[in-house]
């Protein structure tokens, strides 16, 4: 009698439900796949979280062991392009799909969304973009059922997602509707579409210098602003750590803009100047190295730290405080008194494209009535005869212009001090009417290719009555 043959174990297919068998130990990760898991998760973490792109950075390159610098930088700049491009990116990935992807699909979407930017705009072989891709699917419990879904829609996206692209109006795609409409009430539609545009690309890297811009400007192959300020192209800057003068403590970085407020306040050397929200530092530093008495208040622990490294480096000395300004007593008054005021920061979207989607349009009122409050403190802070600066990197006018009005108005014992074109070195088209300062990121647009743009500022000088 013959024998019956032994019924077949059934196989789940790859595209669906459970998976064979694996090796008790999992196999090394393919090379570039550590970076990408951490992109994955960093865009996870504020997309879904809300979480600020510097932390949620940090952790991620952390939790995946990044300790190669080139694999930090990748992940980082993959981070920042689908922060910039993600209206665009989900268009096209989204022209490629059947129907909608269901909601709870673990980090799919960030996935997705990374190899896109990689195939459309950073110009990475299709075979590693979209292979990487698929292993990540795999990797993640939620995902793994749409790795032949995601072969399927990247392979589409590398032959004919650029075309796709091409459709789209990026100002439209990317800037949200609320954030564009403020600024085409503000600025008018055609500045409103500079100031996107520039907002959406990449920060040339300036710094500061203690002494001698011009000869740091030609060492260093930089642009000397004529704000005093040192451009380099980030393209082709390397590591902020591996330049000359860093370890000499010898320039700092900041933004030409963020470096504007300080300088408003005129000489200070030899005068007790309070530097208030000073963490990280740029400002301290620039008026310690002017020659001030300088107290530099945060209430951050953190942030504290940061400032007291960043000092350590540069060799300046400053009397570092742990204080809420709002609450701050420390029994004197000072010759000048400058205030960066924590905003919207709706001007740093170069270097924080986080903000496009962490920002929501009924949350500034909150921040307005914190900035009066801190502006009020500052005031009391104030000797007569002395100087108050107000800054925020806001190009929100709430934030700004109609802060200082409503100051003034209630205020008769301060009053303006205009900026006058050229002082500092400040173009006449970044003052206000009212004699304000008002950088915007459209600026220096012609200034020389690749180093154009400015952070978005306001700072209002003012003076105390004797």
């Amino acid at each position: 009698m013959p024998t019956k043959p032994p019924a077949k174990r059934p196989v789940a297919k790859h595209s669906h439900g459970a998976r064979p068998n694996r090796p008790s130990k999992p196999p090394p990760k393919p090379a570039g796949l550590a970076a990408r898991d951490a992109v994955a998760a960093c865009l996870t973490s504020i997309l879904g979280r809300g979480r600020p792109l510097d932390d949620a950075f940090e952790a991620a390159i952390t939790k995946a062991g990044l300790d190669q610098a080139r694999d930090r930088a990748f992940a980082r700049l993959v981070v920042m392009t689908v922060l910039r491009r993600k209206g665009e990116l989900e268009a096209v990935v989204a022209s490629f799909l059947e129907k909608p992807l269901p909601a709870d699909t673990g980090r799919l979407r960030p996935i997705l969304l990374s190899a896109a930017a990689q195939l459309l705009v950073l110009e990475t072989p299709p075979h590693a973009a979209i292979g990487l891709a698929v292993d990540q699917c795999r990797g993640d419990p939620k995902a793994r059922r749409f790795d032949r879904l995601t072969n399927a829609v990247l392979r589409k996206v590398a032959s004919t997602g650029r075309e796709v692209m091409a459709t789209l109006d990026p100002i439209i795609a990317n800037i949200p509707p609320w954030l564009l409409s403020r600024w085409n009430e503000a600025y008018g539609e055609a500045t409103a579409r500079g100031i996107a545009a520039a907002s959406l690309a990449e920060a040339a890297l300036d710094l500061s210098v203690k002494s001698d811009a011009s000869a740091w400007a030609e060492k260093l192959g930089g642009h000397l602003l004529a704000t005093g300020s040192v451009r380099l192209a980030r393209a082709g800057a390397g590591r902020v750590e591996d330049l000359p003068g860093y370890a000499d403590g010898a320039w700092w970085v900041q933004d030409a803009a963020a470096a504007l407020p300080a300088r408003l306040l005129g000489d200070v050397a030899g005068q007790r100047v309070a530097d208030l929200c000073a963490a990280p530092g740029g400002k301290t530093a620039e008026l310690a190295s002017a020659g001030a008495r300088i107290t530099a208040v945060d209430q951050s622990p953190l942030r504290l730290r940061r400032l007291a490294e960043n000092l350590a480096r540069l060799k300046i000395e400053a009397d570092v405080v742990e204080a809420d300004v709002l609450s701050w007593a420390p029994g004197t008054t000072f010759d000048a008194v400058l205030l960066d005021a924590p905003c919207s920061a709706t001007g740093t979207i170069r270097r924080h494209p986080d903000i496009l989607h962490l920002r929501r349009k009924d949350d500034t009122a909150a921040r307005v009535a914190l900035q009066e409050r801190m502006l009020a403190s500052a005031a009391r802070l104030v000797a007569p005869g002395g100087r108050l600066v107000y800054a925020t990197c806001s190009l929100e006018p709430e934030e700004g212009e109609t802060q200082i009005a409503r100051f003034l108005a209630g205020r008769p014992e301060f009053s303006r001090l205009p900026v006058a074109p050229g002082e500092a070195g400040i173009d006449a088209a970044w003052i206000t009417r009212d004699g304000d300062l008002r950088t915007l990121p459209s600026h220096l647009a012609a200034e020389a290719p690749g180093l154009s743009g400015l952070d978005g500022f306001y700072a209002a000088r003012l003076e105390k009555h004797p």
